[in-house]
Formats: structure tokens, sequence, C-alpha cells
């Protein structure tokens, strides 16, 4: 059998490898820094926008990587033959200068592009021709059929029958869908698609009368995409031609694993084996009686261990949700086949103490709710909505549980209840000052310095694992909240404060340099907190002790705190989130 580890080291293999030449770049995080405008990275072209747009990359025009990937909108869709949360996203880049192309190092186009991934397929990975349809872009009012690309995958020996034409819906991308919906100013452009066709596959009527590649019945899976970015939206409405014409492919690594071994089911392949037969092993059903709910669980499990090494918990808010979220449907469809579920459950099937935690606080509320949804005959926004405040269901998680039972939830009036609820929980820290400061006094300005102190002696005593949740500052104390699982020891605490002390005593001076937020990075500036940045940030340097990005007040130098740190006390603010409270002496 062949495995993910093996076609993505044939893929990454095949593109640098002469005459492709390309640069092998690391992957980004699951959860971009200092980026608000979306939770997860959801394709490997995500992070290399900018330079989509026309920065130039410093590795250079042509690149390579394989970037793992998070997409809740498939959500739903989990359980069938192909669609997973996480998954790994193999891409390759040419950015710009097709002209050149010939020459090492210079952008590429089309003919490149499509012969070289056909080559991929079929001597790298073996595929048999014969199993590959393509799709292109059979235009639109504004822009024309793409005629190129159709012609280079029929040189390549792919015969009419299996070249199959789509318009803007299927064969289109840009950031935001379809030409008349992208903005002033955004790029997109036609792509072409590779379908790898399993004959064991029979069409399912329900989903119409003819099957193609883009058929849901599961005959065809997309195994790549190949998307060529050469328009530009103007203020008119119309589409340009870029003089910057760039190629951005994707393409799914579970998916041309499960190509690569004839079988059209991708949870077959070695990256979820030991998964579902641990499933099968603690429920004592068989993945193939049951396979909507073991992919299901083994997904979600995968994708919240992924998130927890990306350094998140489960919790109520953005990338915590979706955690919180996957491992809860994950526990309900586990207690589904089994008829219990236990702690020790998913600690054999996630070895993750995040996971595990967050499974013990669902299980002591889930039977009550189930209980309680069990109890209603008729489910509507608001029981949806109590089921979600008082047992912790997500309204997905309701809406499925409903479905189950037949019944219909009136999303809108849910949606009115939990405004409602949000709107009675604000309070008065909309007014708090930028970084938790209750005001801007002299005592906040030295609490909020000591700040910077404690986290760094946080991650040189307790491990670098350690980063900032949140703040809060008074006149009188700071309280400081912190990713770390365990109560921190009488110790380690001693050992914080003398650290802090330490620095204290030295009187060390507190400076500001203004950068780019890469710059700051670069020069190992700690960057952890939530929002968006100006194109220039404030990076605060405690002599050599301490360096992080950050909009608050400082004092000038360590001498100004007026005193030596003392930890009050420490608490829990979260699944593996811990709460420190300090003052000055």
């Amino acid at each position: 059998m062949t495995t993910t580890d093996s076609v993505r080291a044939e893929y990454l293999s095949f593109f640098k490898s002469s005459p492709r030449s390309h640069i092998e770049i690391s992957a980004a995080p699951l959860v971009l820094e200092n980026d608000p405008t979306t939770l997860f990275t959801s394709s490997g072209m995500q992070p290399l926008v900018p330079y989509l747009l026309g920065k130039p990359h410093p590795e250079g025009r042509r690149l390579v990587n394989s970037q793992p990937v998070l997409r809740t909108q498939d959500i739903n869709e989990v359980g069938d033959l192909s669609h997973m949360t996480f998954f790994e996203m193999l891409g390759n880049w040419s950015l710009g200068d097709p002209e050149k192309s010939g020459s090492v190092g210079a952008g590429y186009f089309k003919k490149e592009q499509l012969s070289w991934f056909w080559e991929f397929l079929t001597r790298e990975l073996g595929l048999p021709e014969g199993k590959l349809w393509v799709s292109v872009f059979g235009g639109s009012k504004d822009v024309p059929r793409d005629e190129e690309s159709e012609s280079i995958w029929k040189k390549l020996g792919i015969p009419d029958r299996r070249i199959v034409s789509y318009g803007v819906k299927e064969n289109w991308w840009s950031r935001s869908g379809l030409p008349n919906s992208m903005p002033a100013g955004e790029i997109g452009g036609p792509d072409s698609e590779v379908f790898y066709e399993f004959n064991s596959v029979k069409h399912d009527p329900k989903y119409g009368k003819e099957c193609g590649p883009a058929c849901d019945c599961g005959r065809f899976l997309e195994i790549g995409n190949s998307v060529f970015i050469e328009y530009k939206k103007e203020a008119d409405g119309s589409l340009s031609q870029l003089s910057q014409k760039n190629v951005d492919f994707g393409g799914g690594l579970e998916r041309l694993t499960a190509a690569t071994n004839n079988n059209p089911d991708v949870f077959s392949i070695n990256a979820f084996s030991s998964s579902l037969k641990n499933i099968e092993k603690l429920t004592g059903k068989s993945y193939q009686g049951n396979p909507k709910s073991f992919r299901i669980i083994a997904d979600h499990l995968r994708a919240a261990n992924a998130l927890s090494y990306s350094g998140v918990v489960p919790g109520n808010k953005q990338q915590g949700y979706v955690m919180r979220r996957l491992i809860r449907r994950a526990v309900v469809k586990f207690r589904n086949l089994k008829g219990e579920v236990s702690v020790e459950d998913f600690e054999k099937l996630s070895e993750n103490r995040e996971v595990a935690q967050e499974v013990g606080k669902f299980i002591k509320t889930m039977d009550k709710g189930l209980r309680e949804l069990g109890k209603l005959e008729a489910l509507d926004g608001k029981a949806a909505f109590d089921l979600y405040q008082t047992f912790g269901f997500p309204l997905e998680l309701t809406l499925e549980l409903a479905e189950e039972k037949g019944q219909k939830v009136d999303t809108e009036e849910f949606k009115k209840a939990f405004e409602t609820h949000q709107d009675m929980s604000r309070t008065a820290s909309a007014g708090k000052f930028r970084g938790g400061l209750a005001d801007v006094s002299a005592e906040t300005t030295a609490l909020h310095t000591m700040t910077h102190l404690l986290h760094e002696a946080l991650r040189r005593v307790l491990g670098k694992h350690v980063s900032q949740k949140g703040s809060n500052i008074t006149s009188d104390r700071l309280r400081f909240d912190f990713s770390h699982d365990k109560t921190l020891t009488s110790y380690e605490i001693k050992k914080v404060e003398e650290m802090i002390n330490e620095q204290i005593d030295k009187n060390l001076k507190v400076t500001k340099e203004i950068m780019t937020l890469d710059e700051a990075k670069s020069s190992g500036a700690l960057a952890f907190f939530e929002g968006k940045y100006d194109e220039k940030v404030n990076v605060y340097s405690i002599g050599e002790f301490s360096k992080e990005v950050c909009g608050g007040p400082h004092v000038s130098s360590l001498s100004e705190l007026g005193g030596h740190a003392t930890i009050l006390k420490q608490g829990s603010a979260g699944a593996g989130v811990r709460r420190i409270y300090a003052k000055i002496n």
C-alpha cells in the first residue's frame, strides 16, 4: 500500500528536481499568528497571497511545499468517502514572468504546469492514464473559454471524452468566489482540475441521470487543481489581464494517496488505519458496518490533535470553539456506537491531554442534555439555545441530533436568543484600554511592563509552549493568562519570582523600536496578541531578557517599577490555560 509519506516525498522531489527546479518553502502554522481575518490556514496559497499580488518572494518565483490545512466549511460533509476537515495540501507555485519560462528559476504558466503535473501523476505515481479526467474553464461573458489548457491536455494524449468544460462555479478561482463578486483590485483566474475515476463505484441516480467529474456520487475524485491567476477586477467592474501571471496548484495528499491505491475511500489510507482499528477495538463495532460514524470520529480527533499541537485549547471562542465542536461531535458519535463513553476511551484514541480533558467535561453534561433532548416533542430555537447554554451543545450538533429524530430547528430563533445572551453578558471590558489596562496611570504602566517580565520568566521556567492568552491590569495588581496545562508547583512559582526580581535588581533599560511585523518576528520578538497590527509595530526590549511586540505603555527602566514582584495566587482560566495574579511590593 502506498503511504502519504511516500507520495509527499515523491511530489516534493519531483518539483525540486531539474528542469522544474522549485525551492521548497516551510509550511505556514495551522493557526496564523496575528491574522484576525481567518481562523485557520485553509490552503497552501493563503500565506502566499502577497506574493501572488506582486511582492517579490525571498526564495524566488518557483515554490513548492506540503501545507497542513483545516477547513470547517466541509464539516457536515465528513462521513462520505472523501471529505475531511484536516488534511495536507501539496502545492507548487509560479510567481509571474512566464515569458522567460525557459530559464532556470523563472516563472512558468499553463504549458509547463499541466504537463508537469500529468508527468507526476502518470510516471511518478503510476496512475493509469485511462482513469484520469480533466476539466477546463468553459468561458463566461467576461472571460473566454480556456482553449489553451484544452489544447495542452489533448497534446498530452487525453481524448476528447475525458476533457470536460465547466463554468465559473466549477472552474474559476478568486478569494471572493465568482467573478461578479470580486471587489476592485482582487485577482483571479480560470482553473483546470484533474479527477481520478473509480470504476468500482457505481453512479447513484439520486445525483442525476448523468455522471461526470462534477458529480458527487463518489465515482470521481478531484486530486489536483491548477489555477491560472491572470485577471484583475477593475473599479468599473471589468476584468483586465494581469502583467504578472501566476500558477497556484493544490492537490490533496490524502486523496492522491487513495487514488494511487485505487481505493475510493480516502479513510482507507495509512493515515487513518490505526485510528479506525482503535475505534473498532473500543466499540466492538466494525468500520464497514458503521463507516460514517467511524470517519467522523477519526477525522475530528485528527483535526483536534493538530489544533492542540498548534497551541489551541478547547473554548467558547474562535479556534477554541472549533476544537471543542470537533471533540464533542466525535464524543456523541462514539457514544452512539458503543452505548457509553469514558475519558479512558478517548485517552486511548487520541493520547492528547487537552482532548481527554474536554471529553471529561462534556461527559458530565452530555447524558443530561441527551435525556433533555429526548423529552422535547418540538425542538424550537429557544430550546436549542438552552441546550447550548446549559449542556454545551453547539447548534450544529443539536441540528444533527434533531435531524436524526426527524425534527427541524428554527436557526433564526436560536441566533436571536444567542445575541440576547451576548448583550446581557457584555461587561465594561469593552471600554478598557488596549492590553487589558483599566487606565493609563503610573501604577498600571509599571504593572504592564512587569507582564513582559512575567511572560518571559514563565517561558524560561515552564517551557516555550507558554504564550499569553489575556491580561487585566488595575492600579493594584495584574492578572495574566497563559497556555499551560498544569498547576504551577511552589518551586516553579519561586523560580519565576526570583527571575523577575533579578532583572529588576539589574535596573534593565526598556527600549522601543519601530519595525514591520515580519522584521519584529525575525528579530526574535514575541507576538502572541490577537488583533490586526498596523503596518509598523512597536517592539519593546527589556535589556537582553525580554522582547515583545506591544502597543501599551511602558516604563523606561525597571527602577521605575518601585519594588519587587510578588505572585499572589494562581488558578485555572479554562482548559489548558492558567491564570496568575501578581503585584509590586
